[in-house]
């Protein structure tokens, strides 16, 4: 069993206020999990009933429109937590969170999560930071969607995905979203998103190999974003 003290997720995450032996009771308590790429952690209006941990790999959170379109809010890579929200508030899922890639996570059941809570003021201090800061990423996310362009927003989500995930060796990011949860990710139809690509494969900004896409002109591609 891997050591909660030495987890990558410990030291990024709200866990990192835990002293030695509440990181004992989590690793007496918790399940860890292999999820595949394309298979969901959890989904939405599901009770989560505690959080997971992400050790390895990237997922999406998303939400399923009325239209029946993924609108994708937030990618969650290594180091964070899922769930914690729907813990607090003692309600189902607001998301599902899907896998992006291969993943190891591990499960915290509730009931051990709020004792911490009750115990550490540094831990719900953090978690509640952590809630805060999500709460910010979704109102700038929203101001974003209503004043920028579509366009704007590809530029803006390209750089995001190059910046925060980084590149494979040949240049082409690390996290390669399929046409359609691109456009989930910016509020358009699938073909708008394609459409975009294609305009800006052939102004010299990106560069497209089949699904993979590369980021070759980084300036211009800021500039198209603001």
């Amino acid at each position: 069993m891997s050591k909660c003290e030495h987890c990558i997720v410990r030291e990024f995450s709200s866990l990192k206020a835990l002293n030695k032996d509440e990181l004992l009771k989590i690793a007496s308590c918790k399940t860890s999990y292999t999820i595949k790429k394309g298979e969901p952690i959890f989904e939405e209006g599901e009770s989560v009933n505690g959080i997971y941990c992400v050790k390895d790999g990237v997922c999406k959170l998303s939400k399923l429109s009325a239209n029946g379109k993924d609108q994708i809010v937030k990618l969650v890579k290594s180091g964070e937590l899922l769930g914690q929200r729907s813990m607090i508030s003692d309600e189902p899922a607001n998301l599902s969170a899907v896998a992006l890639e291969d993943m190891e996570v591990c499960f915290i059941p509730r009931n051990e999560v709020l004792q911490f809570f009750n115990n550490n003021n540094q831990f719900s201090m953090n978690i509640m930071k952590s809630i805060c800061g999500d709460l910010k990423e979704s109102d700038d996310h929203m101001v974003s969607m209503a004043q920028k362009t579509v366009k704007e927003r590809l530029a803006e989500t390209l750089l995001y995905l190059e910046d925060t995930f980084g590149k494979n060796e040949d240049g082409s990011l690390h996290i390669q979203l399929s046409r359609e949860e691109l456009a989930g990710m910016i509020g358009t139809a699938t073909e708008s998103c394609i459409r975009l690509l294609s305009e800006f494969n052939k102004g010299g900004v990106i560069d497209l190999n089949g699904k993979r896409i590369s980021i070759t002109d980084r300036n211009k591609l800021k500039r198209l974003s603001e």
